[in-house]
């Protein structure tokens, strides 16, 4: 799977997960070079707090655009260590 925004890959992995219609990468297959971290944040009753990254390609930014769960609750134990993307963001296999 790919993860593409703007003609550029922003991950790649053969581990990439579907969970509610999103596929979320190991954060080691992101290229986090295109990552910054934003102050948004969102909760989840199963999975816990999710933290926002910023998509930044050549200075286009995609806000808010990235997601992961820094400390996911036991019930979202599967999504550690992993990130998914939106708005607009095309995930191809």
């Amino acid at each position: 799977m790919r993860a593409i925004w703007k003609g550029t890959t922003i991950a790649e992995s053969d581990d990439a997960i579907k969970l509610e219609g999103f596929y979320y990468f190991p954060r080691s297959s992101v290229k986090m070079e295109y990552l910054k971290e934003s102050s948004h944040r969102t909760f989840c009753p199963w999975k816990g707090t999710a933290s926002f990254y910023d998509v930044d390609i050549n200075g286009d930014i995609n806000k808010d655009s990235a997601w992961y769960y820094p400390t996911p609750s036991e019930r979202g134990a599967m999504v550690k260590d992993r990130i998914a993307f939106w708005k607009g963001i095309v995930v191809l296999p």
